[in-house]
């Protein structure tokens, strides 16, 4: 599972800019709809600028933000049909512009790029700035690093910049289970935090409670409230919201003074409480961000949980699974 240092070098000796393909497959829609709009289409292949990356993308992360996009949700003006979705993946560099130092052809680097102009991630190629890439975390794969971008920069970001979760200090995680609260729990126990954790059905809690919760409820059949008061009898100092049903319990459970973050999306979002800080934000990419979340990837030993993984050719399938709902870590399409 493993890449190891070996497998990259012949990769990275390659001659730049050797991408000569035309055209590409990719996972797009004509129309918003359900799982069934999305198919594969032959498109040309995005030549970057001189400030862009190609990436000919080996693992693409799938999201509950692409399936909102399919339905008809996209952040602003009218979308251009084909619309490639996917915010994320992991690949190798296939050319670069002409203004790019930081990378060379062969490189082995994961992305994060948000409703990227230039087309997504569903495809065997794509084209991001250059701020928005970077190399893949020392010891981590293709597979697994094409699953962290989105959902790590959320989590990392949560834990450090929205909460500055401090040593000792207790945090509730509240759909810990999913692909951001997966590695939140490692990065709050990478930070010496107790974690109190909430997930769903026997298999939820043992799975949070397998990537380092301290203490595990399920989030629809337990008392939130009591079991965190329990864990923290003079209130939680921090809680991290990844699903709005059953948030108002664990705010029941927080101290005053408390800090309560949620991504922007997470709704319902309970009511403004005093004495507790409300805290929403987006996970930034950048130069800065990758570096510090490659970082604590390497420090944390990070645990990437892979739920199920589809050909690109299935990528209606993979929507079919993520709206089954109970995903424990991430979806991910293989595109190589």
């Amino acid at each position: 599972m493993i890449q190891t240092m070996e497998s990259r070098a012949p990769r990275a000796r390659q001659a730049k800019n050797e991408h000569s393909t035309a055209t590409m497959r990719a996972a797009a829609i004509d129309a918003f709809g359900g799982p069934e709009v999305l198919t594969i289409h032959t498109l040309p292949v995005p030549k970057p600028e001189p400030l862009e990356v190609l990436i000919a993308l080996d693992t693409s992360g799938v999201g509950v933000w692409d399936a909102e996009m399919r339905a008809g949700w996209v952040p602003d003006g009218r979308p251009r049909f084909p619309l490639v979705l996917g915010t994320d993946g992991a690949g190798t560099v296939a050319a670069v512009g002409s203004r790019i130092r930081r990378f060379k052809v062969g490189d082995f680097v994961y992305s994060y790029s948000f409703y990227n102009r230039k087309g997504g991630f569903y495809a065997e190629y794509v084209a991001v700035p250059a701020d928005k890439v970077a190399h893949v975390p020392e010891g981590r794969d293709l597979r697994h690093a094409g699953a962290i971008p989105t959902t790590g920069l959320t989590a990392l970001q949560g834990i450090d910049d929205a909460l500055h979760l401090k040593r000792g200090e207790t945090i509730v995680i509240h759909g810990a289970a999913g692909g951001v609260g997966s590695l939140a729990i490692q990065f709050a126990k990478l930070r010496k935090a107790r974690v109190f954790a909430t997930a769903t059905g026997d298999d939820g809690v043992e799975f949070v409670r397998f990537l380092g919760a301290d203490a595990a409820v399920d989030g629809r059949g337990d008392d939130i409230t009591l079991a965190a008061r329990t864990f923290a009898p003079d209130g939680a100092d921090a809680v991290l919201g990844l699903v709005g049903d059953g948030l108002s319990f664990c705010l029941d459970a927080m101290r005053s003074g408390g800090r309560f973050a949620y991504p922007n999306g997470v709704e319902p979002v309970p009511k403004k409480r005093q004495g507790i800080q409300f805290i929403p934000y987006d996970a930034v990419p950048g130069v800065r961000q990758f570096e510090r979340l490659n970082r604590a990837v390497e420090a944390a030993d990070l645990q990437v949980p892979i739920d199920a993984e589809y050909p690109l050719e299935d990528a209606s399938k993979a929507h079919e699974r993520l709206a089954a709902g109970h995903v424990l870590g991430k979806i991910v399409l293989r595109v190589r």
